[in-house]
């Protein structure tokens, strides 16, 4: 008997059945039955079905006699189903990398629950993916399992059937089935929701949630929308037979009414001419099963009262009245909007022609990014060694929390702003900087740069389309002429930066800047960061980060940061943080992964580490100058390197063990090899390439060339003489960490194994 019964049914799908069920039968958690149902559609989901079958025994086809709809396809697949648990997924969606292993130890975690419920996001033929509002709902915390009563909320998602996996033996006990016509899910859900003993939640997005530009069921005007009314009728006759379910009455009256006005107010929904109809239809029902006790939010009241007094003419009114006011409003806002940039342009001309300020110099880092990354650290030097400057900072509204006390938020396109590019002597920054930027005489614009490059940069990107993605050159190439100055951390950096922007600035091979800070902190900075992030006492703390895969409309996480950290035991944790380019977390904060993509400094996160897993990322070097265990983990290296190329064959001169998949990788952490002989050696060199002045003066060197004017700079201090920050884990005998406890009964992780 396999653990999950998974049914797809397919009717007019056949651009999307292939992808929807290998996502299902690729998954690292196989003990499954994919029944495929051909609800008798017209086109070739069933034949797409059958080569699937044949392929894999694991698949079992269903075709129908006839077409039934969504609701009794279904049926027909839960009919012939043996797993434990029944997952539906809709012929055009995916399952997510990983989602099966998850909802399994999930399950396993909460005992075997009725219903499990987790989360999908949306995905968008632009490639865009948005997870659902209401996720709060799926938090883990708090008891598990549970029952309806104790988490209410989970009335508040989206009322389908493929966010949630259901006990078979419950279903079949309590007899629940779909109905048919439209909106099939309403008297599925509800009373799965209030019947079941025992539900839990899997914060986590399991499902991919395809929003097709055309097709969809639900965006097709018909009158079979009217199906909607007798959908409910039977979630209400539910009740009636189950009087100990009253207490729901209220709120699932306050859902009808909400979900009818969606309907109405949809307008690809009602055919021309059926609006007043519904709406007449509407009112019956509010009629009908009005319940005392149901809140109403302050804004639904209106959308109400027009349900319950069948206000049709009254609405439409309405209707275009918002609309005259939003037209009215985006108006005004046009013409406010066309008139303050040009105020703004006038305004910076005008400070152009006042004197610069010497004692003043302007940060920025990412495109207007919080404080950090080398402008943060040649930021704070200013402070130390030129104190005579006033500093500035450039950051948008939401990162101005990250800023320290001492320099002055700047917020982008504000009149301070254009001030500040005008008069301020010094510019830094680590990526382009304003385009309507002009640069006066006196002005020193130094570039920073954001860290050692590993793939193709600048100009090397012309032969690279894929990765460049429209990058305009010409406008690259005007950038590089502002600049005066160029911070290197190597000579690889140097070598590559004068090719790639070729300009007349200098060149500082002083060292990164943004890793002094591995040098100067202590002992107890390192403690106090773990115990911000919740690592507990004695546990190996591994940071994950990959890199950005520019081939990739939508990213995916190379790994399954929660099933490494499952196979290895609970002495290890796994910090995964996403590139800011990624759109999302890696891996939701759970057990003993802990999510710090939102951490505003990645240095602080290497100092908590004590191990770096990573992929093609800069961060290596970073890393290398800490002197702690770094684990390449690059599956897809033919991939990358045909698309974005490298500057070296990472394979041939890498910082540490190669795992060329996830099963390697784990292996290389349970035998001890990530921190073994060969591992330091190899690091050892790596560190001798790539980190010859990281040693935690480098920001010092650059302020006291360009600022004080000092050509004499402190001397780089010998790599054999630095202290950097000791690792919590440098000592190879540990016990395993009292704060998580160890695993119960069941398969040992492959560091429990002798």
């Amino acid at each position: 008997m396999p653990r999950f019964s998974v049914i797809v049914p397919a009717y007019q799908v056949q651009a999307y059945l292939h992808e929807c069920l290998e996502s299902v039968l690729s998954q690292s958690y196989a003990d499954l039955e994919l029944i495929a149902v051909d609800d008798r559609s017209p086109d070739a989901c069933g034949a797409i079905i059958d080569e699937f079958a044949a392929r894999d025994p694991r698949v079992r086809p269903v075709h129908l006699p006839r077409n039934a709809g969504l609701g009794p396809a279904r049926n027909a697949g839960m009919e012939r189903a043996t797993g434990d648990y029944l997952l539906f997924l809709d012929g055009d969606d995916t399952l997510t990398d990983g989602a099966l292993r998850s909802i399994a130890d999930r399950l396993e975690e909460t005992g075997g629950p009725d219903v499990l419920v987790h989360d999908y996001a949306r995905t968008y033929w632009t490639g865009e993916t948005v997870r659902n509002q209401a996720a709060a709902q799926l938090t883990e915390q708090g008891p598990a399992p549970f029952r309806l009563a104790d988490r209410p909320g989970l009335l508040r998602l989206l009322m389908v059937a493929w966010n949630k996996a259901y006990r078979r033996e419950f279903v079949e006990r309590e007899g629940f089935s779909f109905p048919p016509g439209y909106y099939e899910d309403t008297p599925w859900t509800y009373p799965v929701l209030m019947t079941a003993e025992s539900i839990a939640t899997l914060d986590r997005v399991c499902v991919h949630y395809r929003q097709r530009r055309r097709g969809s069921i639900l965006r097709t005007t018909s009158e079979r929308h009217f199906d909607i009314f007798e959908q409910y009728d039977r979630v209400f006759a539910f009740l009636d037979e189950h009087p100990e379910l009253a207490r729901w009455r209220p709120a699932l009256f306050r859902r009808m009414v909400d979900h009818l006005v969606t309907v109405y107010a949809r307008r690809d929904r009602l055919p021309s001419g059926s609006r007043a109809r519904f709406l007449r239809r509407a009112r019956a029902h509010y009629r009908r099963y009005r319940a005392p006790g149901a809140p109403v939010a302050p804004r639904a009241r209106i959308h109400h009262a027009l349900v319950r007094f069948g206000l049709h003419r009254t609405y439409g009114a309405l209707r275009a009245v918002s609309a005259l006011r939003r037209r009215a409003a985006g108006f005004a806002g046009l013409l406010l909007r066309g008139a303050r940039p040009t105020a703004l342009k006038l305004f910076y001309r005008f400070q152009r022609c006042l004197p610069l300020r010497a004692d003043q110099a302007v940060f920025a880092a990412h495109g207007g990014r919080g404080h950090g990354c080398n402008p943060g650290a040649l930021e704070e030097a200013f402070r130390a060694f030129a104190p005579h400057i006033r500093t500035a900072w450039i950051a948008h509204p939401e990162h101005h929390h990250t800023i320290p006390p001492g320099p002055r938020p700047l917020v982008p396109g504000s009149a301070a702003y254009w001030t500040a590019l005008a008069r301020a002597t010094y510019l830094v920054s680590n990526a382009g900087f304003d385009t309507r930027l002009v640069k006066r005489p006196g002005q020193v614009l130094v570039q920073t740069q954001h860290g050692t490059p590993l793939k193709h940069m600048g100009l090397d990107l012309q032969e690279r389309p894929a990765a460049a993605r429209g990058r305009d050159f010409a406008e690259l190439l005007r950038q590089v002429d502002l600049w005066d100055y160029v911070v290197s951390a190597n000579r690889h950096s140097t070598l590559t930066w004068e090719r790639v922007h070729p300009g007349r600035y200098t060149t500082l091979e002083y060292g990164c800047p943004r890793n002094d800070v591995f040098q100067t902190a202590t002992e107890a900075d390192v403690a106090r960061l773990r115990e911000s992030l919740g690592i507990p006492e004695g546990a190996v703390a591994i940071l994950y980060a990959p890199t950005h895969r520019d081939h990739r409309r939508t990213q995916r996480v190379p790994l399954d940061p929660e099933r490494v950290a499952r196979r290895l035991g609970p002495r290890f944790v796994v910090l995964a943080r996403a590139h800011r380019l990624h759109g999302g977390p890696l891996a939701a904060t759970r057990g003993r992964v802990v999510d710090v993509t939102g951490h505003p400094s990645v240095q602080a996160l290497c100092l908590a580490s004590d191990a770096l897993v990573t992929d093609y990322s800069s961060l290596m070097f970073d890393y290398a100058g800490l002197d702690r265990p770094i684990v390449i983990h690059a599956e897809d290296r033919e991939a990358f390197e045909a698309v974005r190329g490298t500057y070296f064959d990472l394979r041939s001169f890498p910082p540490g063990a190669v795992a060329r998949g996830e099963d390697e990788l784990i292996d290389i952490f349970a035998t001890g090899h990530w921190r073994g002989s060969r591992s330091t050696q190899l690091r050892s060199a790596f560190r001798e390439r790539f980190c010859p002045y990281d040693d935690g003066h480098a920001a010092e060197r650059v302020v006291r060339h360009v600022v004080l004017g000092q050509r004499d700079v402190p001397p780089v201090v010998p790599p054999e003489e630095r202290r950097p920050a000791r690792s919590a884990a440098a000592s190879p005998a540990q016990s395993p960490p009292a704060a998580v406890p160890q695993q119960s009964a069941g398969p040992l992780t492959v560091t429990d194994r002798p």
